[in-house]
């Protein structure tokens, strides 16, 4: 094996792991955390240094949560066009080297969080990634029910970066900052918002890719029957929830004016989207409530910091 066959083999492996960490979801779901820590109050300036760490240690965890995922369900991954390529799913890796490096970055990941930050924010992380990749990922096949369970998970990125900012868990502890007194009932506020977010993006998702996911034994709709409009009301009620929860940051204090009207401008259009769904009933318009969802969270979380009160 020659010098070049030999560096195209390392660049392939380097891809691999990559793929194994889902980078685009990955890269989704810190950031929800790194916002949710810019906008604890005691947060008060831009250490980008402290960014760039909470950024690798949440990307690590995720990362080590996506491998484990892609190693327990390797034989269903293989039936699906979409994640037949994956490297333990199509056989380019080993199920013994993809728990390794499951292990490795789960541990590097909670390490970063604790050394340098908290050890609470390092304690609901690892907690996380076990629920995900223990208790949600399992449960996939058994009950639509795996939903609402990792919604969970899903959701906390948002209260392991406020934890990081702050080092407090309960939602009703306080905290003083430049002599004012903050409640820290704002990272769990972030925590719900993201947690209701998710159902109708991913039930969007999963009526796009209904039939991949039937195939390989996934049962992820809230109706037995596939994509019906049942699925299409509950989107709606969820995005009709998401409304009054994401005024809550305005009324607790930790956000403007104009953040409230742009997260509701937001809302309103993702329900509309949902709306239609439910009117028409088909995969054209699950892809649009799917895309505006990809669009609405960031939209609504830039929003909040923008418009933060120190």
């Amino acid at each position: 094996m020659n010098v070049t066959q030999v560096a195209n083999r390392k660049n392939n492996r380097l891809k691999d792991y990559l793929q194994l960490m889902k980078p685009s979801l990955n890269i989704m779901v810190v950031f929800s955390s790194v916002i949710s820590y810019l906008l604890a109050p005691n947060v008060v300036a831009y250490d980008w240094s402290r960014i760039g760490l909470l950024f690798i240690g949440g990307f690590l965890v995720v990362g080590s949560a996506n491998a484990i995922n892609q190693v327990v369900e390797k034989d269903t991954d293989a039936l699906m066009k979409r994640t037949a390529t994956r490297p333990v799913a199509s056989g380019r890796m080993s199920t013994t080297e993809g728990w390794i490096f499951s292990i490795i970055t789960g541990i590097a990941g909670v390490a970063i969080l604790w050394y340098f930050f908290n050890a609470i924010s390092a304690g609901m992380a690892a907690f996380s990634l076990f629920l995900y990749a223990f208790v949600y990922t399992p449960l996939k096949k058994v009950n639509a029910i795996s939903v609402f369970v990792g919604a969970f998970p899903g959701a906390l990125p948002c209260l392991i970066g406020w934890m990081a900012g702050t080092g407090l868990l309960g939602p009703f502890e306080q905290m003083t900052v430049g002599g004012r007194v903050h409640s820290n009932l704002g990272g769990w506020v972030l925590f719900l918002l993201q947690f209701l977010w998710q159902f109708p993006h991913f039930w969007a998702i999963a009526w796009v890719a209904h039939k991949d996911y039937s195939n390989a034994g996934f049962k992820l709709l809230p109706s037995e029957k596939g994509p019906t409009k049942f699925t299409a009301l509950q989107t709606i009620i969820y995005s009709l929830l998401l409304i009054p929860v994401c005024t809550l940051p305005y009324f607790i204090g930790m956000t403007g004016t104009l953040s409230l009207v742009i997260v509701t401008l937001v809302n309103l259009f993702l329900v509309f989207q949902c709306i239609r769904l439910y009117r028409e009933n088909d995969a054209k318009a699950a892809r649009r409530v799917m895309f505006s969802s990809y669009i609405h969270l960031p939209l609504v979380l830039l929003a909040l910091l923008n418009d933060k009160i120190s």
